[in-house]
């Protein structure tokens, strides 16, 4: 099995708390964020999940800078990994949501957020980063799914987004011998298909819902 980045990044975020008593992870939640929109390398998404979000530092941020949000991980364009919330803990990531009938999807599930946006590719790093997080993640808890945000909250969230590619993290799971894991992914896209290939996508590009 490859070795997660040497640049593990702990950086702990304040918004999160206890997962209720007796309650298994058994979901992983695939996001993407960038601050400010479509812009990648900076500090933004590391001070939001902190708290230190900056209302003066760029016009978006006026409107976001109060959110009190967090998610377990974060992996950058280059493939560092960063953690802001230990996984047995309750990141405050999904929000309203539901999967297999299941509401409140933070008490059960992990959240990653992949460094990207909806009109760009993402990067083979953070794939590969993505594929070993997940293995990892799966000895130790009883993972039995792989969904993307607007999969357990549709038609309120759009990310990973249409330039997210199911089948290549699905075949980065195969380079590691690890189909098992593989299988857990819900949304469409075989291991064959084309990085060009999306995953059916129910909104204009344009749309970013709240």
């Amino acid at each position: 099995m490859s070795e997660l980045p040497s640049e593990r990044v702990p950086l702990m975020s304040p918004n999160h708390d206890a997962r209720p008593p007796g309650t298994a992870v058994s979901l992983v939640v695939i996001h993407a964020i960038s601050l400010p929109p479509d812009r990648f390398g900076g500090d933004g998404v590391a001070q939001l999940f902190t708290n230190r979000l900056d209302p003066l530092a760029h016009p978006y941020y006026a409107g976001i800078h109060h959110l009190r949000v967090s998610a377990h991980y974060f992996i950058r364009r280059d493939g560092e990994l960063v953690e802001f919330v230990p996984p047995a803990l309750r990141a405050w990531h999904a929000g309203v949501s539901s999967w297999r009938g299941r509401e409140r999807c933070n008490d059960f599930s992990i959240g990653i957020e992949l460094e990207g946006c909806d009109t760009l590719p993402f990067e083979p790093a953070q794939y590969a980063a993505l594929a070993t997080l997940l293995v990892e993640l799966g000895g130790r808890f009883p993972i039995e799914g792989i969904a993307g945000h607007s999969d357990v909250a549709p038609g309120r969230k759009t990310d990973p987004g249409p330039y997210f590619s199911w089948s290549r993290l699905r075949r980065e799971l195969m380079v590691l011998g690890r189909a098992d894991v593989a299988a857990w992914i819900e949304p469409d896209g075989a291991p064959e298909a084309d990085d060009a290939a999306r995953h059916r996508w129910p909104f204009p590009l344009s749309a970013r819902p709240d």
